[in-house]
This record gives C-alpha cells, structure tokens and sequence, in this order.
C-alpha cells in the first residue's frame, strides 16, 4: 500500500524493484543456465543483470497502463541450479572442443561428457517444470527469465497439463528445429524440435524473423503442418514490395489459435539492440516491430498462457546495453501477458 511507482527503483532482489506479494498475478522465474551454447557462453548472467537493469524501468506503459499494479513476483535464483550449470557447462566446452578437434559424436571420448550434459539438463527440465507446476497451482501466470533458450521445456510442459491446445510465437534468430545439436540432447538449438516431439498440445508453432537455419531444420519446417515460418528474409522483402508492418503481423497471428505461449529469444531482435547475445545474426526485428506485433496479438482477443525470454547476455566489459533492453522487453511481455487476461 506504500509503493511509490512515481518513486526511484530501490532494488530489492524483485524485478523491476515492485513489492512481493503472495496475491501477484504473474510470477517470473530466473534461470541461469547456459550449457549449451555453442558460439560464445554468458547468458547464465542474464537472469542477474536484466533484474538488476529493470530497476531503472519506469512502471507507467503507453500500451499496458499500470499492470505492475496486479503484481508481478520473483521467484530467488537458485543456487543449486547454477551450480548445476557451472558443472556441466565444463563438460559441454570439452565436448565442444573434441568435435572441433574432429571427434565424432558417437566417440568413446565425448560418451562421459555427453552423459553428464544430457543429465543435467534433464535436472534443469525437471526442476523449472516443478516451479511452473507450483505456479500454475496457484492460479499465477508464469514468465520465464533464461538463461539459455534450453530452459523453456519444463514450462511448456507444465502448461501443457492445463491447456489442451495452444500456439506459440517464437521470435528468433534461428530455428531451434535442430535434433541433439553436438550431440546434447536439450540444446539451446533444439528446444523447438523438443516442444514438437514432447508437447503435442502445441498446435501451431510461428516462427518470426527466422534468418539462420540448417537445411534439416528447413526440411523439417516444410514436412510439418504445425510449423509456420516467417523468415526474416522473407518479412522484409515483403516490406520492400509495399506491405505494410501490420499487414503482416495479421498474417503471421491468423496461423495462432486462441491461446498462445511467447517464446521470445532477444537475438530475434537486430544486433544493435542484443550485441553481447551468444549468437548474434545480421537482420531482424526493431524493438517496436516485436511489441507492434504482440500488442496486434492482445488487441485480436488472443490470450497470453505465459512467456520465457531468452539468451540476454551481460557484456564482458560492463555495458548494460543488453540487460537495458532485456528489461523493457520483460516488462512488454508482463504487461501484454496481464493484458490480454482482460481482453
């Protein structure tokens, strides 16, 4: 009842600096891990710094109003799970290194590394799935704060016990329709492929922005009729020819159903906006053309079951570039998420 929104943020180890409530409507969870990523490692940092970045967000949005004021709450960073990271991050480098040494993924070398990995992550899995599960009890909306974009699973899965059929918007660079990408079978290059194999109750996946793939991923992509993809390439050439930004995003949420779940990976968005992200590719989308397109989702009545964003890496030499941005994309995806509630 004291909470000042006009007030500078204190932080207080909650995103954006709001007060805990056990009535919060929403609940976000940290999760620092990033095993998997093959390019360059960091973003187990991200959880930390976007929270400490979000403090500086102003609560009052000119799209959401004052959703902050349904309450939004923090679940604490566990400790054992980025232990857990830490151990098996070590193990994914000496893999990595023997396939670059020219190891094949099936070698007697990479077996005990690989096992470790695959193991952890599936610790990972079980873990998030068991945080979102308590949440969803609860009757809280769920966000997740990776980390990698290997840890939405257990969240998708947790949601798919609730809802028997539901969409998911997936803003990314890549594709993620790799299988056991380097032989791990949770990559942060797989995690779509995953959802398809594991979470049946996801009717139609959309990918927007999509601009780095590999041709089993293409392959795969055109064989199956859940999966939509708008490439990167492909929205912009239409731009060019005189489409119009909303025309397209009318196209792109005719293939969601009613309810959707938003995968957004922060390297969906240009480079100039997530410099530091594990695997920055040339191209992609503005800030506003994202929160264009998920406002256009609320706006048509769809309703937002929970979101993750993913892949938001502090720079080594102290920028908060990335986590600035992380945060006002986190704070867009709460208020649109509360939002559509409503609509």
């Amino acid at each position: 009842m004291n909470f000042n929104p006009n007030s500078i943020g204190i932080p207080n180890g909650s995103y954006f600096a709001l007060p805990q409530a056990s009535n919060a409507a929403l609940t976000l969870i940290p999760v620092p891990w990033d095993v998997t990523t093959s390019y360059r490692a960091g973003t187990a940092g991200g959880p930390q710094a976007i929270l400490d970045a979000s403090a500086q967000v102003d609560l009052f949005d000119l799209e959401n109003g004052e959703a902050w004021k349904n309450g939004i709450g923090t679940l604490p960073e566990s400790d054992k799970i980025r232990k857990l990271g830490q151990s098996a991050r070590k193990d994914a480098e000496a893999v990595i290194a023997l396939l670059e040494e020219g190891e094949e993924e099936d070698s007697a070398k990479l077996k005990p590394y690989l096992l470790r990995v695959n193991n952890a992550s599936r610790e990972l899995n079980d873990w998030v799935y068991k945080q979102a599960k308590n949440q969803l009890h609860d009757a809280k909306l769920v966000g997740l704060v990776g980390g990698d974009h290997s840890v939405p699973l257990g969240l998708v899965k947790a949601l798919s016990e609730v809802h028997s059929d539901f969409g998911l918007l997936h803003i990314d660079a890549h594709a993620d329709l790799r299988q056991a990408y380097e032989g791990f079978e949770f990559s942060h290059a797989s995690i779509m492929y995953n959802t398809l194999q594991h979470v049946p109750q996801v009717s139609a996946l959309v990918q927007v922005g999509i601009r780095d793939l590999c041709t089993d991923e293409a392959e795969l992509a055109a064989a199956n009729e859940r999966v939509h993809q708008f490439n990167d390439y492909a929205l912009n050439a239409a731009l060019l020819n005189g489409k119009t930004w909303a025309q397209l995003c009318g196209e792109i949420l005719a293939k969601l159903p009613q309810k959707v779940y938003i995968s957004f990976d922060i390297d969906g968005l240009s480079p100039d906006l997530c410099p530091n992200t594990g695997t920055p590719v040339p191209g992609g989308l503005s800030f506003h053309q994202a929160c264009f397109l998920i406002n256009e989702l609320v706006k048509l009545g769809k309703t937002i079951i929970g979101f993750d964003l993913c892949e938001v890496s502090p720079a080594a030499d102290g920028s908060e570039w990335d986590a600035t941005v992380g945060a006002r994309v986190l704070y867009k995806l709460c208020g649109y998420c509360i939002r559509s509630q409503k609509s």
